[in-house]
């Protein structure tokens, strides 16, 4: 049986999981393991309600004691018991969790927040899209704009209006991506994962 999860090295390992006999949910991380506990908070340990997005907190015997001679990171991460993962996401009426995105990437667009996965997911989708990356675009006024980094299977087989009418009816007027970037690849590294702060450095 493959059953989607979650966890980080932090909590040594697996978090939650989808049940491997029982409910399971397509597309979420499953519920907590037993003798761990996981919320939904903001910075300060205050639980958001049900389906609000927020930081994906957990706290256990599985924690971690702290980062190995770095107090600082350690006062960071861990706050009155629990662990903030750095993931946001929310959690149903179930006890499943869904993840949104990492809270470092998020893009505040005037006061808007934007989880890149939101914009990456139905264009991930596209026939014509090979690869994908969203990032937010440093701006004066409002603070980012959304920017998509886009691979082709076939250069030259979209345009920057393609794309966003192909958004349209998919997701919010105010997430649609204001800069369309066609590159012929994406900047990773070793390990295949995709330097979106390279990205940034594009605009």
């Amino acid at each position: 049986v493959i059953v989607e999860g979650y966890g980080l090295t932090e909590v040594t390992g697996v978090t939650t999981c989808n049940p491997p006999i029982g409910k399971r949910k397509y597309g979420s991380i499953g519920v907590a393991f037993p003798e761990q506990e996981v919320a939904i908070m903001d910075d300060d340990n205050k639980v958001f309600p049900i389906g609000e997005k927020g930081e994906i907190c957990t706290k256990g015997d599985a924690n971690m004691f702290g980062y190995l001679n770095n107090p600082e990171a350690t006062s960071e991460t861990i706050k009155d018991g629990w662990l903030h993962t750095g993931d946001m996401g929310y959690m149903d009426e179930e006890g499943f969790l869904y993840v949104s995105g990492r809270k470092k990437e998020m893009i505040n667009r005037g006061g808007e927040n934007i989880y890149p996965r939101e914009v990456e997911i139905p264009l991930e989708k596209h026939p014509k899209i090979a690869e994908v990356a969203v990032v937010g675009a440093p701006d004066k006024a409002l603070g980012e704009r959304v920017a998509a980094c886009i691979v082709l299977f076939e250069p030259g087989s979209l345009t920057a209006d393609d794309v966003k009418e192909y958004l349209s009816d998919k997701i919010a007027k105010y997430k649609i991506p204001e800069y369309v970037e066609f590159m012929t690849e994406l900047p990773k590294n070793q390990t295949g994962k995709i330097l979106k702060q390279d990205l940034k450095k594009m605009f």
